[in-house]
């Protein structure tokens, strides 16, 4: 027998376990099917001396325990550069946008390499995104991570595109950025819809997507978010573009390394979650980071099952990130967009060397009002508002107006509010809280400030109907 042939020797799910006499393979070769060359998998570790755990990437029909497999002697391999720009494809590089093979003049491994901490740098700049919750209360830094965390149907997907919108359509033409998408166990339907906005506004020829969808088998999923990782690693040290990268969804990367956990008979540790959660997370998080020459900034969906954000799946991906948008299932049925929890998000970021001295000392100001406001809401319930002393009754009223100022029309919701989409700058969303904490518009009631822009669309007429008018519009 061929030195790097082997046998497989148990098939469990997505898990083939194989066996080498000699000539053992290494960690994340490649390995196909004797008999059908198409049939692929990865070693993922071992199990005994000789025998070994591996990833099955195709459909399992083919295997059969006694099966021949031949060791490729290397790992999984993608294309890199400007010729995987408007495409989009899975983990190995294969087209699934229906334009043939993806033109490529060089293919990284999907695994590539941690940059020593010489080489990392942190960018001092600002990433605006237009959205005022976000960019008041969660900035994101150039070069840092933001997750955006919700159950199910409160919005991560949406305002994860509008983001993507605001920050990719809206200011194209500003510099050479470019932007990695990885879709990780999401629906088919959300990339597709992707696709076709950034294809209608133009700026899918500076856009990488990487899909590895809700019905893919678990190792697929789990792999997605290594093989976008490596698009954007090339980008960034070979042709020092600043990089943009999405994901949606992260607890989908944890779940399907969960499920691959089951299959290979791993011990769990907590929540019932595997073992090795913390370095799985450690392996993708590490690489996405700025470089002495180029930036990847990176913006992260991640589902809360069953609205428990103590769930290890979701606490595991926090230690990563700079700034946290928490999106409440309660702020959603009140019908606020985006459904953010003011005071639960926050952000490393509120520097005063980074933000601004106005922006550092606005936040935790707005969200003292906002946490005495909870005390005052269920005074105002059992007893009504006019039991307030005129001081609490002031507070309330401000809290309101700064809560409803938060909400938002989207453009990438346009067609199912009724309301164009707005885009705010981040000094202007500052100066408007301030004033909004400071009295400015004491005497506007709250119902006006709901789905405005900027809160100047309110000095036509405090008092009267040109101002309501404005904000309807």
């Amino acid at each position: 027998m061929d030195k790097n042939h082997g046998k497989v020797i148990s098939v469990a799910g997505q898990i083939v376990e194989v066996e080498f006499a000699e000539n053992l393979p290494d960690l994340h070769d490649l390995l196909i099917l004797a008999d059908d060359k198409t049939t692929k998998m990865e070693v993922i570790r071992s199990s005994g001396p000789s025998t070994f755990y591996c990833l099955c990437l195709s459909e399992t029909t083919s295997i059969y325990r006694g099966a021949g497999v031949i060791n490729t002697k290397g790992p999984i391999t993608v294309p890199v550069g400007e010729g995987v720009l408007g495409r989009v494809m899975d983990i190995f590089g294969d087209e699934l946008d229906g334009l043939g093979e993806i033109k490529h003049s060089e293919k990284r491994t999907i695994y590539g390499q941690y940059p020593s901490y010489a080489d990392i740098s942190t960018h001092q700049e600002i990433l605006e995104t237009g959205i005022k919750a976000i960019d008041f209360f969660s900035p994101i830094a150039k070069g840092g991570k933001i997750g955006l965390f919700g159950g199910a149907g409160v919005g991560k997907t949406l305002l994860l595109t509008e983001i993507i919108h605001n920050v990719l359509i809206l200011k194209k033409g500003e510099g050479e950025n470019v932007s990695v998408f990885a879709g990780v166990g999401e629906r088919t339907r959300e990339g597709h819809e992707l696709h076709q906005t950034l294809k209608e506004q133009k700026v899918l020829p500076s856009v990488s997507l990487v899909f590895g969808p809700m019905g893919a088998n678990p190792a697929i999923r789990f792999l997605t978010a290594f093989t976008a990782t490596a698009v954007a690693e090339y980008f960034r040290d070979v042709l020092k573009k600043d990089v943009l990268f999405f994901i949606d969804n992260v607890f989908r990367f944890a779940q399907a390394g969960n499920e691959l956990a089951v299959l290979m008979n791993t011990i769990p540790s907590e929540d019932g979650y595997q073992a090795t959660l913390a370095s799985e997370m450690a392996s993708f998080h590490e690489r996405l980071v700025s470089s002495q020459g180029s930036a990847i900034s990176t913006i992260e969906a991640i589902y809360v099952p069953n609205d428990d954000i103590l769930d290890q799946g979701v606490q595991a991906i926090f230690p990563y990130l700079d700034s946290t948008v928490i999106l409440s299932r309660a702020v959603y049925q009140e019908g606020h967009l985006p459904a953010i929890d003011l005071i639960s998000s926050t952000s490393a970021n509120l520097d005063p060397d980074l933000v601004g001295e106005l922006h550092s000392q606005t936040v935790p100001h707005a969200q003292n009002l906002l946490k005495e406001a909870v005390e005052l809401e269920r005074i105002v319930s059992l007893v009504g508002e006019a039991e307030l002393s005129s001081e609490d009754k002031l507070k309330y009223k401000r809290s309101l107006k700064l809560k409803n100022y938060m909400t938002q029309s989207f453009y990438v919701a346009q067609t199912q509010t009724g309301r164009p989409g707005v885009y705010v700058p981040r000094l202007t969303a500052v100066s408007d809280v301030n004033d909004i904490i400071n009295g400015k518009y004491d005497e506007v009631s709250e119902e006006k400030f709901l789905f405005i822009g900027e809160a100047k669309e309110l000095s036509v007429d405090k008092q009267g109907s040109n101002g309501q008018q404005k904000t309807e519009q």
